[in-house]
């Protein structure tokens, strides 16, 4: 596996052995970065359900300016720290142990991106209503075609929707808030 662009390009990401963790496809990634390219210089990125860390490695790469890194599996935690150390950025990330659902409200995000296990379709939903609660500016959700996600959850709601073989990325954006039915606009 390999950065795509930016910085890093090219350099070499260690990988999980074993099947406990579903890369996102270098294609696909390359698709998810060229969507969010105006919006990634100096943003702090999360990459949750993270395994190797090559899709926030990626934000970093390409200009992001800090990046959460969240996942529970030991293996992978400890190859998205050697990762991180074999590019110097260790400063540029926090590395967050544990599930999902418990750590991903204590961090605030400018982008998230969302890559549950797609065995696990309750965890979409969970997930999505956690962010709603104090929503993002962009929510990136990466599933299978087969997994229907709804248009709205809470206060986020779909805006588009990527399909790439059997994969899709859905991006959610946070409600504009209504307005004060009390207030009225300067004459």
């Amino acid at each position: 596996m390999r950065v795509i662009a930016g910085e890093f390009r090219s350099r070499r990401l260690k990988s999980i052995p074993g099947n406990s963790t579903r890369p996102t496809p270098d294609r696909l990634r390359e698709t998810l970065f060229n969507i969010l390219a105006p919006r990634l210089e100096g943003a702090t990125f999360m990459d949750a359900y993270a395994g190797t860390g090559a899709v926030g490695i990626e934000a970093l790469s390409r200009g992001a300016g800090h990046v959460f890194f969240l996942e529970r599996n030991r293996a992978a935690l400890e190859t998205i720290r050697e990762n991180l150390a074999g590019l110097w950025v260790e400063s540029r990330a926090t590395v967050v142990s544990g599930p999902v659902l418990l750590t991903i409200s204590r961090y605030a995000a400018d982008i998230v991106f969302l890559d549950p296990p797609y065995d696990l379709a309750r965890e979409y939903a969970a997930v999505l209503e956690v962010l709603s609660e104090a929503p993002p500016s962009l929510t990136v959700v990466q599933h299978s075609m087969h997994l229907q996600l709804p248009d709205r959850q809470g206060h986020l709601s779909r805006t588009r929707m990527v399909r790439q073989g059997d994969n899709a990325l859905s991006f959610f954006a946070a409600d504009a808030p209504e307005p004060d039915p009390g207030l009225t606009p300067d004459a």
